[in-house]
C-alpha cells in the first residue's frame, strides 16, 4: 500500500496513538541508559544557550523525557507530536511544560521564534519527497544562529520498512533509515549549516547504528555602513 501525499501524518498519528500508553510503560526515559546520547543533548542545550534566548522545540516529543531534560538544563523548551495520544501522556507526566498536537512539515509558530530544534529518531517517519518541506520549516522558524540535532538511525545506505504490529496493536507504520549524508545533504538544500556528525554502533536491542547530526542556521550578515 503506498500512503497519498500527507496521509503520513495520519498513519503516523494512529499507529502512536494505538501504542503510546505501551511504548511509554517500555521507555519511561529514552536516554536513561545511553550516556552519549544524553550528553549529545547536553552539548546542543550549551549551543542552544550561548546563541539566543528563544525556546526550543522537541518535534516528535514523544512522553517528553527529552524536553524535560532541556528543562532541567535551564534550555526553555516545548514540545510538538503528531500524535495526540503522546501529547496526553507527556502533558500527565510533566505538567509543568507545554505540550501540543502539530507536524514538522507544518509548524504552527512564527517566523525566527526558535532558539533551537531537537529531533530525536522523529524524521525517520517523515518519507523522502517531505522532508525539504520539513527542513524549511526549520529554516524558517529558527533565529539567526539556531542550532538543529537530529538523531535517526543510520546504515551503509539508506533503506525503508513498514511496520504493520506493536505491542499487539496492528498499525501503519513506515520507518525510513538513511546515512548522515543523505540528511546533512537535504538541511544544506534548505539553507541549513550541518557541522558535526557523530555515528554510534547499535547498543542493547538496537539493529542499526544511530546517527546525530548538529546543524545551524547562518546568522545575519552585519549591515554595512552606506
Amino acid at each position: 500500500m503506498t500512503h497519498a501525499p500527507l496521509d503520513f501524518l495520519r498513519a503516523t498519528s494512529t499507529s502512536y496513538d494505538a501504542i503510546a500508553k505501551d511504548y511509554t510503560a517500555l521507555h519511561p526515559d529514552g536516554l536513561a541508559h545511553h550516556p552519549l546520547d544524553r550528553n549529545l543533548i547536553t552539548v546542543f542545550a550549551e549551543l542552544v544557550r550561548a546563541n539566543s534566548d528563544a525556546p526550543v522545540a522537541d518535534l516528535g516529543s514523544g512522553p517528553g523525557h527529552v524536553a524535560a531534560r532541556l528543562h532541567a538544563l535551564g534550555v526553555p523548551v516545548f514540545g510538538i507530536d503528531v500524535s495526540p495520544g503522546m501529547v496526553a501522556l507527556a502533558r500527565e507526566a510533566h505538567p509543568a511544560l507545554r505540550f501540543h498536537v502539530g507536524s514538522m512539515t507544518s509548524l504552527d509558530l512564527p517566523d525566527e521564534s526558535l532558539g533551537g530544534i531537537l529531533a530525536l529518531y522523529s524524521t525517520i517517519h517523515v518519507p523522502d519527497d517531505h522532508l525539504p518541506t520539513a527542513f524549511a520549516e526549520f529554516h524558517r522558524t529558527l533565529v539567526p544562529g539556531g542550532h538543529v540535532l537530529l538523531a535517526f538511525q543510520s546504515g551503509s545506505e539508506d533503506g525503508h520498512r513498514r511496520l504493520t504490529e506493536r505491542f499487539g496493536h496492528e498499525i501503519d507504520l513506515d520507518l525510513y533509515w538513511r546515512t548522515p549524508e543523505t540528511l546533512e545533504a537535504r538541511l544544506t538544500e534548505a539553507g541549513l549549516e550541518p557541522h558535526t556528525r557523530i555515528l554510534r554502533e547499535p547498543h542493547g536491542e538496537e539493529t542499526l547504528p544511530r546517527a546525530f547530526v548538529y546543524a545551524h542556521k547562518p546568522a545575519h550578515e552585519p549591515v554595512r555602513p552606506s
